[in-house]
Order: structure tokens, then C-alpha cells, then sequence
């Protein structure tokens, strides 16, 4: 398998710490140089600041269209154009449908689904399609393929992810742009924490017993899949959704 991704330029968001990070750095070790975008611009400017290329630690709020826009025009005056975009950011709160807020429903919404559709926009009308070339992976979830307790309305974003992404392959086909959708199972992040940090009793116990491979996924393992779909060798990949859960789920 090739990797290489010299000369490109790759987009992250909510890469300062997690997934994210751990897509930034393995993106970078194939030669990406990388904009590493977070809400939290400390944590972005030192994850950026430990890769091995060209790198920049921008600070992005996804669900902002203006702040979006900028940001991507800061990445174009300091690294070049986009032609990778990893849209990652997210944000959960596990509780029983019954106890969310719609105050809750909006910032899944607005973080989840529309920050991944602003994102897209804001790079593809000023790099991507202009250059007719671009690799967009977009992370859902397997909670979007098969649903998951206490995360009915995060389900229901990360499937209007995996919806978005199909049509948005089709579309961008014409362009030489890809679009496929990458959907962690149970990943040992903060977010997962929520159900315990026992990673052997409780939930996440169970939730490790009931994955064939016997153990929770590790950024890294979700960062391998992107990086592929990154590069030439998934070249004639596109809208495609793919698992990366030990098992979890299979289709």
C-alpha cells in the first residue's frame, strides 16, 4: 500500500487531541502538511507544532460560516490550497433521549452535521473544485449506521453525515473530487470516557465484550482508514461508508 501524500495540503478539524490528532500526525507522516483546526487554538498550535511537516494550528469554531471561510483562506496563505479535508470535529453528550434539551439537539446539530456541510462548501468553492482535485473524508459513526443508547440525537446527525457524504460524492464525481465516510466504533477517546473510565467493568466492559476483536479501537486505528482514503490508492473510492469497529458492526 502507498501512503504518500507529499505536496498535499490536509485539513483537520477538531484535531488538537484525539482522532484528530492522531489523523493530523499520520497524515503528516506520509508528507501532508497539515492545518490542524480546533476550537481550542492552544491545543491546535501544539499538536501542529509536533508534526513532522509544515504545519499550522488554526482555531475554528465549524459551525461558524464566517470563521470557516477565514480559516480556510488563513490555511491557503500559509500552506497552499486544501486538497485533503478530514472533517472530524465533533462534540456528544451520552443521557437518555427523554433527559436531552433542545438546546442540546442545536449544538449536535450545528457541531455534528452542519459544521461538516460548512466545512465542505468553504473548501471545495476555493480550492478543491478550482483545481478539479480533493479527497474529503467526513467521521461518522457506526451510532448513525445501527442507532446507540443515550445518543439518539448524535445518531441522528452522524446518519445525515453518512447521507450527506453519498450525495456529495455524487456530485463532486465530475470534479475528481472524493467524498467517503468513515464510522468509528466504541474509540478510547474522552468522549467514550462518558460511559466509565473502567475500561474492563461496566459498560465499557460490556461494550468491549461485544466486539469480536476484544478491545476498544485506538485513534490510531481510525487514522490508518482515513489516510487511505486520503491517497492515490483509494483514487476510485468514492461515497462510500466504512465501519472501523473491531467487528462491532459488519455489512
Amino acid at each position: 500500500m502507498t501512503t504518500t501524500l507529499d505536496g498535499r495540503v490536509a485539513m483537520v478539524t477538531g484535531a488538537g487531541r484525539g482522532i484528530g490528532a492522531a489523523i493530523a500526525a499520520r497524515l503528516a507522516a506520509a508528507g501532508a502538511s497539515v492545518a490542524v483546526c480546533d476550537l481550542d487554538e492552544a491545543t491546535a498550535s501544539a499538536t501542529a507544532a509536533a508534526l513532522p511537516t509544515t504545519s499550522a494550528g488554526i482555531r475554528m469554531d465549524v459551525s461558524s460560516s464566517a470563521e470557516v471561510a477565514a480559516g480556510v483562506a488563513r490555511i491557503g496563505d500559509l500552506l497552499g490550497p486544501v486538497s485533503i479535508l478530514v472533517n472530524n470535529a465533533g462534540f456528544d453528550i451520552i443521557e437518555p433521549f427523554m433527559d436531552s434539551t433542545e438546546e442540546t439537539w442545536d449544538r449536535l446539530w450545528e457541531v455534528n452535521l452542519k459544521g461538516q456541510i460548512i466545512c465542505c462548501k468553504a473548501v471545495l468553492e476555493a480550492h478543491m473544485i478550482p483545481r478539479k482535485d480533493g479527497r474529503i473524508v467526513n467521521i461518522g459513526s457506526d451510532a448513525g449506521r445501527v442507532g446507540s443508547t443515550g445518543e439518539a440525537v448524535y445518531s441522528a446527525t452522524k446518519g445525515g453525515v453518512i447521507a450527506f457524504t453519498k450525495t456529495l460524492a455524487r456530485e463532486m464525481a465530475r470534479n475528481q473530487i472524493t467524498a467517503n465516510c468513515v464510522c468509528p466504533g466504541p474509540t478510547d477517546t474522552p468522549l467514550l470516557a462518558q460511559f466509565g473510565e473502567d475500561k474492563t467493568t461496566g459498560l465499557r466492559g460490556s461494550l468491549a465484550k461485544a466486539i469480536p476483536l476484544r478491545r476498544e479501537a485506538q485513534p490510531d486505528d481510525i487514522a490508518a482508514v482515513v489516510a487511505f482514503l486520503c491517497s492515490d490508492d483509494a483514487a476510485y473510492m468514492t461515497g462510500q461508508t466504512v465501519s472501523v469497529s473491531g467487528g462491532l458492526t459488519m455489512s
